[in-house]
């Protein structure tokens, strides 16, 4: 407890200077009116002096404010220091206690009558006149109970660093912040039209981003009254770091302030308390009790309820935790902390507020873990794995007091070129791993060959001797050492484990060798000499891995079992209270990897796991986690290391081991055949994510094995990863897999994947690299740099892209000199970057000395015309340029070699120039040999400016199009002047404002708000075009008399086959003016008349109609929502019969009334003399009855084919016919009641039905006709999605499909809804020849998949099967693709 301040000038001023930090930060957090009344304490002098106005209320002036204050108050006299600190803690909210009775004794209080008093169930002191002593006594326990916490993590400090070759400071510990509340809702980032030609923006960073770096110091700053997860790797150092922390907090140092209590609490402990218990109870009893007894504890929970902030929770280990956090689960209302809990609802209220809100809360894991985390956490950092200096230092310590200078220098070497020991050793525990094998293999290699030389000297002669030792000084594989002349192997004549396997393998015998401290005999001997204590150690991590257990107690470990393990350090002693508070030992391995290489070591050499366990187990990690995973507290590695042990390499170790479960070799070669035919059937499989395709390339490089490699990329020629951690050890086992194919049209895509930059050198080795791109924000300069250093070793390379990235000049210059050495590239692609014009020019100068280039992608590069001017004068001079695509941001070649013909296409879209600017480009244009194509669209220009184009246009080499635009109707005029003034041009495509049209020979106008009058000046200026077969002029303003314009003009359009005049304001006059066309027009084939929301007269309806009976062209009519009156109708139904060119009649959204349906039906049964036809009578308010009259034409028309009737929400009423007579019949009657007597009518044209669609109806009457479903002799198409089903109808159903030999396609999508799946599954039993089945939304879980396996492979016909919407997890997909191999026509899975 801080010394009681006696009230003296001296003090009370010190005190107040000491804490004005502190004091800024409260003051600044209060009222403006509490900062007001403070101020007015300060003469008026005070504010002249300091040139401030008191009276201010603006935010921006409040800190200096409050600066100034303090400042004069610090140098006031004693008196007006006391008063203005009384008045702090009078006004002032928040002041934490501590502070506040320091302030509050200073200023005078102890001499007073008023007392201070301490209230647990209040947050703040009040003055009184009494208890005051209460107050100080329950201080004086917390800051006992803060000593002896001190005390505590201090002693453990000592215990865990016992031995530690490197010192633990926080600055040198480096972390990656990363984003926090992943789960919060991600704005659209997709660019408006204001950002056209802008760059793209980058997505949200996931959790595999690490692109900048802090010391663990400067992170935990700020961490105060937060909840702070600190994720890092298993063996990376958390707990150590966490004690680390309170080591330092103990010593008065680091983030945590020491008058804070420190909370270290680790989730391995926390797993052995099943019984729910409060806060207290956790604190007092599984922590530290403190000295005092009850009062103490009582008095400590009071201060704490009062003061949570001043309380610092370090949680350790939530990988470890059995239990999961859930946020469905959390609980918004307050907890007290006298309150029991479960344990994983206890740390639950401590993150989420619920319990101590203000509290400091530091949380580690693995990032895989950190899903449970989301929307919890405010700050979110990764630890960073040891670069290549801190691993050499590492080295460095941990051989300097062994060896000698040489053998330090060598074993450093040693590592460094082992990629996998380099990758292990980035995580701190494991560096302290590959040191011990290192030191075994260097001590064993070195004796080894002592042995050879003492040998050698024993069987020779002197003078042999001498001879063979002036050969061996003379040998590339021994070094003398400078002090002894001992000879020193160096690191290339070392057998280097080839694989992660292998190397674990040498650390085991290197742990087994440290027994006897004897390192000369091999890595198989040392093996065989502890083939029983390996069994059983494999045997206890095997069970571990099956109860999901790191910590072992004492009695569950064969005494010389934990004897033996301990001595040769595979085992690690860690302390643990019980539930019962009674402090035991646990035991743990070294390492979560070293158990799982044990555990795959017992599945290889016994059958604790048989042959169909492997296969139902056997799988390949991911890295992306989702909420839905599986919690586990290993690495995934166990499947890694079956898969290496699978080698060749490892059968004579595994057979030494196998030999104590009384396993053959025979046996061992059996099971490495089982793990490699698992192997080569994930590497046959086509619907691998990124992240498992990069496992999977990990596990065939552990099983050494060349033909699987191949499979890898025969299946995928290009494999894209997204979103991942890429380390240079993912690469290298890439490398083996893309090293091992024998084809070299190989493409590597990587997007938004964080590298190291050293990932590049080793990328390099891969040959036969054909395509090769980068997609993220995150590449940029330096990352270009470092490629184009590489590039040329890329002797395959073809295409590269380098899009989408922050790509600036200085980075396109570095990327240009590295791809002028790539001379068989074809296709570059730089697009969204920020080249600028400087960058594109560097990017163009490289187009002469690539003579093989053929496509360059420029585009979206924040580029001027100048950028454009550029790209043209450089491509003028070359011969194989094809194609230019630029816009105002954007600029975009492709070019093209042609063996016979060489043209340029020229696309500059969206461009606002001036005249002079125009007549630039035209000129550069000019220079181009080969124009053939030039697309302007976009732009809005005037007459002045187009004109200018046309002026130049006979300068240029034109033979296909001009794309143009324009932004009046005399722009519209001069570009359509071109078609008969410039007989080249074939093609004009006219964009007006936003609205254009393509097409091939064609003429579009659509959009351009033409009237009569502008009609009439494009037509003159069209001339006699008779090359023109496409008329677009739709969606303009010309009514009757623009049409009659059209229509006079066109026997000058001797070619023209379409024209669209459609939303043009035309009524039936116009209507009546088209019919008639259609008949004087022998060159239209087409005319669509569509009267909608209009009011037709009998009259118009007959002259429309006697004009179309006329044509002999095909021709459509549609009367969509239109006013019919009886009589209209009577005339249609009249002259239809007639109509023998009608294609399709379209009656819609009016009232058919039964005796024009009638009538209508009878017209239909004189088909024969009419041609293909269809129907459609939607939206015409028939009722059920007249629909199922409409249906019955199936029986009733012989070449009607389908019919299509639904009373659903989009109501629907098709009939087709066919010319001839046709057996080609279906019929869809969706969302229909059918009443028992609707079913029993349609039971008679049932069995001449090939195909039926009963989707979403509902049927009373179902029975009878499910059961008429029998007779369908003939259908092969039944569709019954959304249809309930009882258990009676279900029989029923699975009755009539046994019956029915024909279906091909069946559906039953979303039918699970009205039924068991199971009993569903079962009508699916009897049938067979399947080749298109649905069954999604069916929810199917395991038990349900696992059904449908069994059924599947009578299904030989199989071709597509839907399985959306069903629970389908990644075992059972396994599973249920193993079984859609019997399916050998299967083309579709969806």
């Amino acid at each position: 407890m801080d010394e009681e301040v006696n009230p003296d000038h001296e003090n009370v001023n010190s005190v107040l200077a000491q804490d004005s930090i502190e004091l800024f930060h409260i003051l600044s957090s209060q009222s403006h009116s509490v900062i007001m009344e403070l101020c007015q304490m300060m003469p008026s002098e005070a504010w002249r002096q300091y040139q401030l106005d008191p009276s201010s209320s603006s935010a921006a002036g409040r800190p200096e404010l409050i600066k100034t204050m303090l400042d004069y108050f610090r140098s006031a006299s004693a008196r007006k220091c006391r008063n203005f600190l009384q008045s702090v803690c009078f006004s002032c909210e928040n002041i934490p206690m501590l502070l506040e009775s320091r302030l509050m004794s200073v200023a005078g209080y102890d001499n007073s009558e008023y007392k201070l008093v301490f209230v647990p169930d209040q947050s703040t002191a009040i003055l009184s006149d009494f208890h005051f002593e209460v107050y100080f006594t329950c201080l004086d326990h917390w800051e006992q109970y803060i000593s002896e916490v001190k005390k505590f993590l201090l002693k453990r400090w000592e215990r865990l660093t016992a031995g530690l070759v490197r010192e633990v400071q926080l600055e040198n510990v480096w972390v990656s912040p990363r984003a926090a509340n992943r789960s919060r809702d991600r704005p659209d980032q997709t660019p408006g039209s204001a950002d056209r030609g802008g760059r793209t923006p980058e997505p949200d960073g996931d959790y595999g981003y690490l692109e900048s770096r802090v010391t663990l110091e400067t992170f935990l700053q700020g961490c105060m009254g937060k909840v702070t997860v600190l994720v890092g790797q298993t063996g990376s150092g958390k707990t150590l770091l966490t004690s680390c922390l309170g080591q330092q907090w103990a010593s008065g140092l680091g983030p945590i302030p020491s008058s804070f209590v420190f909370v270290l609490l680790e989730f391995r402990q926390l797993n052995l308390l099943s019984h729910p218990l409060s806060l207290s109870e956790l604190l007092f009893q599984y922590y530290l009790p403190p000295t005092g007894g009850e009062d103490a504890k009582r008095a400590i929970i009071d201060y704490l309820l009062t003061n949570p902030e001043q309380s610092c929770w370090v949680l350790d280990g939530y990988d470890e935790f059995h239990g999961k956090l859930s946020r469905q689960e959390v609980q918004r209302k307050p907890l007290h902390l006298e309150d029991p809990l479960p344990v994983a609802d206890l740390i639950s209220g401590l993150l989420n507020r619920q319990i101590l809100p203000g509290s400091t809360v530091l949380v580690t894991c693995r990032v895989r873990d950190l899903i449970d985390l989301d929307g919890i956490s405010d700050k979110v950092g990764q630890l960073l794995g040891w670069d290549q200096d801190e691993i050499k230092e590492y080295v460095d310590n941990f051989f300097g007091a062994k060896a000698d200078v040489a053998l330090r220098e060598q074993a450093a070497q040693l590592l460094l070129s082992s990629r996998h020991l380099l990758a292990m050793s980035s995580i701190p525990a494991l560096c302290n791993i590959c040191c011990i094998c290192l030191e075994h293999l260097l001590l064993q290699s070195q004796m080894s060959r002592e042995a050879r030389g003492e040998e050698g000297n024993r069987r020779g002669n002197p003078a042999q001797r001498k001879q063979e030792d002036g050969k061996r000084k003379g040998s590339k594989d021994v070094i003398m050492d400078g002090t002894n002349g001992r000879p020193q192997l160096t690191p290339t004549s070392l057998q280097v484990p080839a694989t992660l396997t292998q190397v674990y393998l040498t650390v085991l015998a290197s742990f087994l060798s440290r027994k006897r401290k004897h390192h000369a005999v091999t890595t198989l001997t040392i093996l065989s000499q502890y083939q029983s204590e390996l069994c059983e150690l494999s045997q206890l991590a095997w069970r571990g891995l099956e109860e999901s257990k790191i910590l072992f107690l004492k009695e569950e470990i064969p005494q010389e079992v934990l004897k033996f393990s301990l001595k040769i350090g595979l085992l690690s002693q860690v302390e643990l209270r019980r539930q019962d508070g009674i402090l035991a030992n646990a035991y743990c391995f070294i390492h979560l990897t070293v158990q799982e290489f044990l555990a795959a070591l017992r599945i290889m050499t016994s059958n604790d796991v048989n042959d169909a366990q492997l296969k139902k187990r056997f799988s390949l990690k991911t890295r992306w986690t989702t909420k839905s995973d599986q919690k586990t507290v290993f690495t995934d590695s166990l499947y890694l290391y079956v898969c290496g042990l699978a080698s060749s390499e490892c059968t004579p170790a595994l057979v030494e081991l196998a030999k104590v479960s009384g396993r053959a070799q025979s046996w061992v070669q059996k099971r490495q055949d089982l793990v490699l035919t698992l192997l080569k059937t994930m590497c046959n499989s086509n619907t691998l994510t990124g992240p498992k395709i990069l496992q999977l390339c990990h596990s065939v490089q552990e099983s050494q094995n060349h033909q699987l490699a191949k499979q890898v990329f025969g299946v995928r020629p290009k494999l894209e990863l997204r979103n991942i951690w890429l380390l240079p050890n993912d690469i290298e086992a890439l490398a083996f897999v893309v090293n091992s194919a024998d084809h070299n049209d190989i493409g590597l895509d990587f997007g938004a994947c964080s590298m190291e930059l050293e990932c590049l050198i080793v990328l390099a080795r891969c040959q036969g690299i054909h395509n090769l791109s980068f997609h993220s924000r995150k590449y940029g300069d330096r990352f270009a740099e470092k490629l184009s250093s590489v590039l040329p070793k890329f002797t395959s390379l073809r295409k590269l892209e380098f899009s989408g990235a922050s790509l600036t000049a200085t980075g396109a210059a570095s990327l240009a000199s590295g791809l002028q050495e790539c001379p068989h590239i074809t296709d570059i692609n730089v697009s969204d970057n920020n080249l600028r014009d400087e960058g594109i020019s560097r990017i163009a100068e490289i187009f002469t000395k690539l003579q093989n280039l053929s496509n360059v992608a420029l585009g979206r590069n924040s580029t001027t015309l100048n950028a454009v001017d550029c790209l043209i004068k450089t491509m003028s001079s070359c011969l194989n340029i094809q194609h230019v695509h630029a816009d105002i941001f954007e600029v975009f070649c492709i070019m093209d070699v042609c063996i016979m013909m060489v043209s340029f296409f020229s696309s500059l879209l969206n461009q606002n120039w001036n005249k002079s600017e125009m007549q630039k480009l035209a000129e550069s244009l000019a220079q181009c040999p080969a124009l053939s194509v030039l697309d302007l669209s976009g732009g809005q220009w005037d007459e002045d400016i187009l004109r200018t184009l046309t002026e130049f246009l006979p300068k240029f080499s034109i033979t296909d199009n001009i794309n143009d635009s324009c932004s009046s109707v005399e722009g519209l005029v001069v570009l359509t002047a071109l078609l008969s003034d410039y007989p080249p041009v074939m093609e004009l495509h006219v964009r007006y404002k936003h609205a254009f049209n393509l097409t091939f020979a064609s003429f579009s106008l659509s959009f351009c708000n033409l009237y009569p009058a502008d009609l009439e000046s494009v037509l003159r200026c069209l001339g006699t075009s008779s090359d023109l077969t496409m008329l677009d002029l739709s969606s303009n303003c010309l009514g009757n008399k623009g049409l009659k314009k059209l229509l006079d003009f066109l026997p000058r359009l001797s070619k023209i086959q379409e024209i669209n005049a459609s939303k043009n304001d035309i009524n039936m006059e116009g209507v009546v003016m088209l019919a008639a066309a259609l008949c004087s027009y022998n060159t239209l084939t087409e005319i669509h008349i569509r009267v909608k929301d209009s009011s037709i007269l009998p009259s118009d309806i007959t002259k429309v109609c006697r004009k179309l009976v006329q044509s002999r062209f095909h021709w459509e009519l549609e009367l969509s929502q239109c006013s019919l009156t009886d009589k209209a109708i009577k005339n249609l139904l009249k002259v239809l019969p007639e109509m023998t060119s009608l294609q399709r009649l379209k009656l819609t959204h009016f009232c058919l009334k039964g005796d024009h349906l009638k009538k209508l039906l009878e017209i239909l049964q004189q088909g024969p003399q009419l041609s293909d036809l269809e129907y459609d009578l939607s939206n015409n308010r028939l009722t059920q009855q007249g629909l199922l009259a409409v249906a019955s034409t199936l029986c009733t028309c012989a070449n009607v084919s389908g019919v299509e009737v639904s009373l659903g929400e989009e109501e629907r009423c098709l009939i087709w016919f066919r010319q001839n007579e046709t057996r080609e019949k279906t019929l869809s009657l969706s969302g229909h009641q059918i009443s028992e007597t609707a079913a029993q009518n349609m039971t008679r044209f049932l069995p001449c039905l090939r195909s039926l669609n009963l989707s979403h109806c509902v049927l009373p009457g179902g029975l009878q006709l499910i059961e008429a479903l029998g007779q369908c002799v003939i259908l092969e198409d039944l569709c019954l999605d959304s249809v309930a089903l009882n258990e009676e109808s279900r029989m029923c159903l699975a009755r009539a499909l046994k019956h029915i030999n024909s279906i091909r396609r069946l559906r039953l999508n979303e039918i699970v809804t009205a039924m068991d799946n199971l009993s569903v599954l079962d009508l699916l039993a009897a049938t067979k020849g399947h080749a298109h089945l649905e069954l999604g939304g069916w929810r199917m879980a395991c038990r349900g998949i696992e059904e449908l396996n069994r059924l599947i492979p009578n299904w030989k016909e199989l071709r597509k099967i839907k399985l959306s919407k069903n629970l389908i997890s990644d075992q059972s997909g396994e599973k249920l693709l193993e079984a859609l191999k019997a399916c050998s026509h299967l083309e579709e899975l969806w």
